[in-house]
């Protein structure tokens, strides 16, 4: 018999929840993390810098502690380490510009409207939701969510392996920021990357190539992925948070058009969100099923053995599932031969 007793604290963690977000995208906007990293510890103090009252700053930074952001000792407050890491504009792994993305409002209103999504089976925002042709919202995801894949591209890149002064031919699908492909262009000095994605998106990949000093290195091929050609022969195609937009055929045809733009001992590298086969875990990657289902038509969160016969329809001889440790995403390398 089990031992656990019933309690309501779940609903109301679960129900509440939307405060937890609004509390730190108000410190954020604030910059409350940052000025208390500067020195700044009391409620009076961190006020005069927010432009804001000391008792909206005190209730506020509180519910902060409670949270585990923020630290309280005699009146005072310092950082946490996450938030000392991630939420000061000091640190060089700050990710606060991430919410101009993740809190963007047609995401918000995709979740606002889930039980719509969820009668439909698909999202509630138009036919095609974010996926819809040169969504302005790609824009947005490109300036604000490169801070959050610089890790990940680093740890895709090192799956290129090999001599890294060999010649390499990249095309990065979906290049949004350009992030993965620069990354490669980083740790390959001979490697050219292609960088394929609407005109508008690409301008924000072309300025981060400019600025990682691997803009020579670095074309644009503007166009949808479904109707520009692709180009090629390539050594490495990257796919890297793409495929969970659409639902397996369509990932099918992304992978042929992969195979095709491949040299014949070319592969293809995925990044996704790829649960396990229960699709219940682990948490921090299996709940992006839902994110799928409130924002695009046929999305989803698939396990590594979908990919793997995804690859394999394709034409692709063998995929590998890769960890990327300690991101909450994981890669899948597919050859072709």
């Amino acid at each position: 018999m089990s031992s656990h007793i019933p309690s309501p604290a779940l609903f109301f963690d679960t129900i509440n929840a939307f405060q937890r977000t609004e509390a730190l995208r108000t410190a954020i906007e604030l910059d409350v993390f940052t000025h208390i990293a500067a020195g700044q510890r009391t409620p009076e103090q961190i006020a005069i810098l927010c432009e804001a009252s000391p008792r909206g700053i005190r209730i506020l930074a509180d519910y902060l502690t409670i949270l585990g952001f923020l630290r309280k000792k005699d009146g005072q407050y310092s950082l946490g380490l996450d938030a000392e890491v991630f939420l000061s504009r000091q640190s060089p792994a700050y990710l606060g510009s991430a919410i101009d993305f993740l809190l963007t409002p047609q995401l918000r209103e995709g979740f606002q409207n889930l039980t719509q999504a969820v009668r439909r089976g698909g999202t509630a925002l138009g036919n095609e939701g974010t996926v819809s042709h040169d969504n302005p919202i790609w824009v947005a995801f490109a300036r604000a969510m490169a801070p959050v894949m610089q890790l990940p591209a680093r740890l895709l890149a090192d799956l290129v392996g090999g001599d890294r002064q060999r010649p390499l031919r990249v095309l990065d699908v979906a290049a949004g920021h350009g992030l993965f492909g620069i990354a490669i262009a980083t740790s390959f000095p001979n490697a050219h990357i292609t960088a394929l994605d609407w005109p508008n998106v690409l301008a924000v990949a072309r300025e981060n190539a400019e600025r990682a000093g691997v803009g020579a290195r670095h074309s644009l091929r503007p166009g949808s992925a479904f109707e520009v050609d692709w180009g090629g022969p390539y050594d490495i195609v990257l796919l890297t948070n793409f495929l969970h937009h659409f639902d397996e055929p369509t990932c099918t045809q992304l992978a042929g058009k992969a195979f095709a733009a491949l040299s014949p001992t070319g592969r293809a590298l995925t990044l996704e969100f790829i649960p396990d086969a229960d699709r219940t875990s682990p948490p921090s990657t299996a709940t992006f099923a839902l994110a799928m289902l409130a924002s695009t038509a046929h999305g989803d969160a698939y396990i590594f053995a979908e990919y793997e016969a995804i690859f394999a329809r394709a034409g692709f001889a063998r995929s590998e599932y890769h960890a990327l440790p300690p991101t909450t995403q994981q890669a899948v390398v597919s050859h072709r031969v």
